[in-house]
């Protein structure tokens, strides 16, 4: 069996590779070449060449293992290893040239997430963590912020722009926090989001609706960094589609509770 550290190893070279590709590429500027997987949601010939460099890697090194992303079978997680993949989170901000974009890849066994890495393609940052070892950034260890109080806190977000049934909802929840922090930040990649809950640049975070290639390798970062994340109920989160509310030990259950409190100041239908 690959040791952690080893997954570790291979999901760095692959992430890393996948970036180099995405920095050097050009990116499609006439959405013409832009595939639609729905209102507002991309894909392009870029997202599975990378998937497909990174696939490459994975499977080269672990050929027992089962590859999960955007485009691959959700039944990959019965395997006994499986990645968790997702090759250009942020395709929307790839493709205007807005540089908030990622690479995200876990390793899960026996169905617990081990090691994962958020990399961070503008900026050059690799985010790593593995089960037990702690969250790193360029050989520095993570930890979430110390903030306390909420009017001081930073808040990430994400629109549900796949689910619009749910977005009267949101923008209660929205209104709320906005109001009751010290402000609200979209980037538009839910890896980077997460990854910035453990480096503690941002403080809390929630969305309605993410995918296990969204949320793998940056909950792993937050839960060794200090943190919580879990569904809106406060439950831990498997590698699922679900909700996500993340944030530091002090400011996940105040955003759990604010949360929580919106379903009873929606308007009536």
């Amino acid at each position: 069996m690959v040791s952690t550290k080893d997954l570790l190893g291979i999901a760095c070279r692959a992430a890393r590779d996948a970036a180099e590709y995405l920095q050097s590429v050009s990116r499609p500027r006439d959405p013409k070449a832009w595939g639609t997987k729905g209102p507002s949601d991309f894909v392009t010939e870029v997202d599975r060449t990378a998937e497909r460099m990174i696939a490459e890697i994975l499977r080269a090194s672990t050929p027992e293992a089962a590859i999960l992303g955007e485009e691959l079978s959700p039944e990959a997680l019965s395997a006994p290893l499986t990645w968790v993949v997702d090759p250009l989170d942020g395709t929307t901000n790839f493709l205007h040239g807005y540089p908030a974009y990622a690479v995200s890849i876990a390793a899960v066994q026996d169905g617990q997430v081990v090691a994962g890495v958020v990399l961070d393609v503008v900026r050059d940052l690799l985010y790593q963590a593995q089960a037990g070892a702690g969250a790193w950034l360029d050989g520095n260890r993570l930890t979430t912020s110390a903030i306390a109080r909420p009017e001081h806190a930073l808040i990430g977000t994400g629109f549900p722009f796949k689910h619009r049934d749910r977005l009267e909802h949101y923008l209660v929840q929205f209104a709320d926090i906005l109001t009751a922090s010290g402000g609200i930040r979209r980037a538009g990649s839910a890896a980077l989001d997460l990854a910035e809950v453990a480096r503690g640049s941002l403080d809390g975070f929630w969305e309605l609706a993410l995918a296990p290639w969204d949320i793998a390798a940056g909950a792993l970062l937050i839960r060794e960094a200090g943190g919580h994340i879990t569904d809106l109920r406060g439950s831990d989160i498997a590698v699922a589609h679900t909700a996500v509310v993340a944030g530091n030990p002090a400011i996940h259950p105040w955003l759990l509770e604010r949360l929580a409190q919106t379903a009873h100041h929606l308007p009536s239908p």
